[in-house]
């Protein structure tokens, strides 16, 4: 027991810390402390990012291999970790001057951290569920935090009712998996699926990825993702895109190779349809859109499609090319909302792109530098989101997908247009009522820092690259 409870240390030190913070703002200051407890909050997820990626070594398992620490384990740990501290942070100053800065909102946030590292480290059904529901019912809640905005409300009840039904999508093929192995352990589940897997088995396959694919927003499972980034308060906005994408990514990687790694084939062609699906979808659905989050909905739809297109291979390579996607992706999204958070006129939220008219004359800073992130968005070569789309095209084509290698760079040709247009309105558009400048240097630093990245990344990935093959060797093997 002491073994076990030595290995989810990190866990237990984020849980305790959301209990106790709870108890003591609870009776204390409540929303008056919210933003020392963000920092606070924050401070604890870099400390436990730089804890988890310094001392874990070799592959350890708890509670008779419910839970898994490895190398494939820490790196999700270590990013999502870091990416959620960025989000608290970056968005500390917009929810404070807007009066949205709740004591429960870093609290629910260090929980929901906590729910996506069982998620990667998930070893069986039950642990993967635990995960997934203790993130999703915050989440739930964190949409929903502009108590006064309909919107916001809307957000987070249909972000509810659509998670529920995933929930229950995932439940019924875990339930089938479990009827179908005799067990919920994912080494039980590859032994009973080695070789030629039984139709119920595969069915319970097919249930588990759509509940899984619902987290990631992939089509047709994306219906949620507009309508919660439009109407969640942006900071909020920009977790969703960031953390729990990398988390739902990983779990899925977890489930597809430790539970099914004997019948690739089988479930390829499903992920390979999900993969193709959501880059059109996204890069076609995006064009017609004026508002900047509902069209960073539409990017992040696509993204998780070329994000799956390395996992559609089945390789060890596949897995490293997602890894590198994902925390690529992740990088320039915080730098993409810092630039969105500070879009405002008369102290209010602006987020209408054509509000960017001439945005370059006011700002040429700051222009740049989305210009830059537009451009690594879009795959323009030679900055990092380049590269992190090669590896995934490189990763389908040598997984024997070279159709679906095709139809990425086609869809990543369409989805240019609707970056370039920002590009566009920032740079030649009409003048008009110009946009307030930020008054944040944390937006600002992370709007720089992350386009700073996408030029300096290029030259070794700051060893993103060997860490990401390290953590793919010790899933697939």
């Amino acid at each position: 027991m002491q073994a076990d409870l030595t290995v989810i240390l990190p866990e237990i030190v984020i849980s305790v810390y959301a209990l106790a913070a709870l108890l003591l703002v609870a009776y204390t200051g409540k929303d008056k402390m919210a933003g020392t407890l963000v920092w606070l909050t924050a401070a604890l997820f870099v400390l436990m990012a730089l804890w988890i990626g310094a001392t874990g070594e070799g592959t350890r398992t708890a509670f008779g291999g419910m839970f898994n620490d490895d190398g494939f384990a820490r790196f999700a740990k270590v990013t999502i970790l870091l990416s959620a501290a960025a989000v608290l942070v970056l968005g500390q100053e917009y929810m404070a001057r807007r009066d949205i800065l709740r004591f429960e909102y870093p609290i629910l946030i260090a929980l929901a951290a906590v729910g996506m590292m069982v998620m990667v480290s998930a070893g069986d059904l039950m642990a993967l569920y635990m995960g997934l529901e203790l993130q999703s019912l915050a989440l739930y809640v964190v949409a929903s935090l502009r108590r006064d905005s309909a919107k916001s409300t809307e957000a987070g009840l249909k972000y509810f009712v659509l998670g529920a039904l995933s929930s229950g999508l995932l439940l019924y093929g875990a339930s089938l998996t479990y009827g179908y192995a005799g067990t919920t352990l994912f080494s039980g589940i590859i032994a009973a699926a080695e070789g030629q897997a039984p139709i119920g088995l595969l069915i319970g396959l097919v249930l588990v990825i759509s509940g899984l694919a619902f987290k990631i927003s992939a089509v047709p499972f994306h219906m949620w993702t507009p309508d919660v980034y439009e109407g969640s308060p942006t900071p909020i906005t920009a977790f969703f895109a960031t953390a729990p994408k990398m988390a739902a990514m990983a779990l899925f990687a977890r489930v597809v190779h430790d539970a099914f790694g004997g019948v690739v084939g089988d479930w390829q062609q499903v992920l390979a349809a999900l993969s193709l699906l959501s880059m059109f979808l996204g890069a076609v659905a995006a064009i017609g859109q004026t508002d900047i989050k509902r069209l960073m909905a539409y990017s992040s739809i696509a993204h998780m499609g070329y994000a799956l297109m390395g996992l559609a291979s089945g390789t060890v390579f596949g897995v490293q090319a997602m890894l590198i996607y994902m925390a690529i992706y992740l990088t320039m999204n915080i730098g993409t909302f810092a630039f969105i958070l500070s879009m405002e006129r008369d102290g209010q939220p602006v987020t209408d792109i054509r509000s960017l008219n001439m945005y370059a004359k006011a700002q040429p800073g700051r222009a740049l530098a989305m210009l830059i992130l537009l451009f690594s968005l879009a795959g323009v070569p030679p900055l990092l989101g380049f590269f992190g789309k090669l590896y995934v095209l490189r990763a389908a084509y040598e997984g024997g997908l070279a159709w679906l290698a095709v139809a990425g760079v086609v869809a990543s040709v369409i989805g240019a247009f609707y970056y370039l247009r920002i590009v566009f309105y920032m740079y030649f558009g009409e003048e008009g009522e110009a946009l307030e400048t930020g008054r944040s240097p944390v937006q600002w630093a992370f709007l720089m820092a992350s386009a700073a990245i996408m030029l300096v990344g290029i030259i070794n990935m700051f060893g993103v690259e060997a860490m990401a093959q390290a953590a793919a060797a010790t899933l697939v093997n």
